[in-house]
Parts: structure tokens; sequence; C-alpha cells
């Protein structure tokens, strides 16, 4: 039996954690919500999805929460910014014609308020609106690379973003923070912005320990926030080396795995 009479933060990913299949948030998370808020203890959504994106799955608390976007680069509560991470724009500029490169990817630059992509293939955009709320196609990222400041490069592939996206661009990891977030997902970022960091950003405001905060995740963009918490769960359907990382296991995504440790939770309070 587990003793969670400590934990002050619950914190979870988005996508393959607290979303089903489906991409919906349950119902019983809501009210679980509820009955943390009784308890004092804070919840923070930590996602790769752009902030209006998470915002948007969670409209009904949205102010009442700390979320944690485009893993790390920008952490906010309410319309309070918290922290941001940018890429340097030479930085996107000398990688970008390697991304061009690859067959079959499609390149997304993240910046606070939209994303850019110059694909029009309708396919991937009708998929991409799912993770992204707010976005303009353009002829040329370079050209918006040169005048907007960018949390993060996106990259997605219909096949594996493990098997065809980082082989090319493994050589870059001295250079950017490579993180593949999900099956299809690769993200480029600035060095210091991962969950991990914003996490402990989000802590030190709410002066709860890694002791005090339980975790939630399934994919690699997920493991230094997993570092930042005692109470760290891989998800059933989670990347095997996120079960190995994670101190505790629970159900999949599909059978409510963030809501029966929630519930856990409660009771032990």
């Amino acid at each position: 039996m587990i003793d969670f009479s400590k934990v002050k933060l619950v914190v979870s990913d988005m996508d393959g954690t607290l979303l089903n299949s489906e991409g919906k948030v349950s119902s019983q998370f809501f009210t679980l919500f509820k009955e943390l808020q009784k308890h004092n203890i804070n919840f923070c959504a930590a996602s790769g999805r752009q902030y209006n994106s998470i915002v948007h799955k969670l409209s009904a608390i949205k102010n009442e929460i700390h979320v944690i976007a485009e893993n790390g680069a920008i952490a906010k509560k309410g319309n309070k910014t918290l922290l941001t991470n940018s890429l340097a724009s030479e930085k996107i500029t000398k990688i970008i014609p390697a991304l061009r490169n690859i067959k079959k990817a499609n390149i997304v630059l993240c910046s606070q308020n939209a994303a850019f992509i110059e694909s029009t293939d309708q396919h991937f955009i009708s998929m991409f609106q799912e993770y992204y709320s707010s976005f303009q196609i353009v002829d040329d990222l370079l050209e918006i690379a040169k005048t907007i400041p960018v949390l993060k490069i996106a990259i997605y592939h219909f096949d594996s973003s493990e098997e065809f996206i980082y082989p090319a661009i493994k050589h870059l990891k001295n250079d950017y923070l490579l993180k593949i977030s999900g099956q299809n997902w690769l993200d480029i970022s600035d060095e210091k912005a991962n969950k991990g960091n914003a996490l402990r950003e989000v802590q030190k405001l709410l002066k709860v320990t890694k002791e005090e905060t339980m975790v939630f995740g399934d994919y690699h963009n997920d493991i230094e926030m997993m570092q930042e918490a005692n109470f760290s769960f891989a998800m059933k359907n989670a990347h095997k080396d996120i079960k190995e990382l994670a101190n505790y296991e629970t159900e999949s995504n599909d059978n409510f795995g963030v809501e029966k440790i929630l519930e856990k939770l409660i009771k032990s309070k």
C-alpha cells in the first residue's frame, strides 16, 4: 500500500495519459479535481501540446491549474506566464534544411500564440489541428524564424518518429534537446526547455518538494519530470523506457489510469 498522505501537487501529461485514445478528458477527472481542491492539492497539466490546445481540453478548470506547454518551453497559471525558453533563431535556420530532407516529415514551428506549418498535405493538417488549435500555413518557415520567437520545433511522421526522424538528426543532440514525444512526434527545443525544469519552477512557486509531487507520463518527453517526483507513475500503455524509470505503474489511459490513482490519493487524505 503506497502512502499518498504527503502529496500536495499532481502533474499529468496529456496525450496517452490523461487523454483517452479519442483525445478526451473523462468527466470523472473533473469530479476528482474538485476533490483535490478540497484537500489543497494543486494540479498541473504538462504536455508537448500548444498551450491553447491544453486549456481547450481543460477549459472548465483552465484558470485554476498550472500548465506546462510545448514540453516545458512555457509554463503559465491563468494569464500569468511563469517561464519561457525560446530556441535561438540561428539554431532554427540551421536545422530546418536538414528536417526538410527527411521523407514524409511535417515540420511545425511553435510560438507562444500560434503554430506555423508550410505543409499543404490535408491529411496532416486535419490531424495536426487536434494538437494545435491556433495555427497558420505559411510559404517559408525560415522567414517566420527570423521574426517570431519559437518555443519548439515539432516534427510529425506518419509511420514512426523514433525510426525515421530521430536517426536523421541524432548527430545534433549536443546542440539541441531532441525528444521523441510520441509514436509519430519528435520535438526539438532549447536544452533548458524540458518538463522537468518547468516543473521545478512550479514546485518552487508552490513551495512543494519532490517528495510531495505525483507525476503521470507515458513517453520520452516525460523523463525529466518523472525525475522530479517521488510518486512517478508510468501508464500501462507507456514506452518501455518510461516504465523502467517510473517508481510505479497504473492502468492505461483508456482504463482511467490517472483517475484510479487520484481516487486512492483522495482517500488517503
